[in-house]
């Protein structure tokens, strides 16, 4: 399995920039407690690879809270055949300890 480990400076920039889009795979009630601001919820223990969003331009990036469950997304997606190898090795654990933006919506 492929992994890519991307930092909080790659999140912030791939977000800034447009290049890419943010899976959120933890629980629906830990998105709707705070979540970082673009992210889109795709929780883990309902996982579909087909259910992905696909937006041309945007490669797509696995986030949880630390790191383990997006590590977890990262290998039902490559297993699906899908062209997918990066997560946020943080997660919004580190996000939020960095004092960065956080959503709620």
């Amino acid at each position: 399995m492929t992994v890519n480990d991307l930092d909080i400076d790659d999140i912030k920039a791939g977000l800034a920039e447009g290049s890419i889009l943010l899976v959120d795979v933890r629980e629906p009630h830990e998105f709707a407690a705070g979540h970082i601001p673009g992210a889109v919820s795709r929780p883990l223990s309902q996982f579909d690879p087909a259910d992905l969003p696909d937006e041309p331009g945007k490669r797509i990036v696995f986030s949880c809270a630390a790191g383990v469950r997006s590590r977890h997304a990262l290998a039902f997606a490559q297993s699906a055949g899908l062209d997918i190898d990066s997560h946020y090795v943080g997660g919004f654990k580190d996000w939020a300890m960095r004092g960065e933006a956080i959503s709620f919506d």
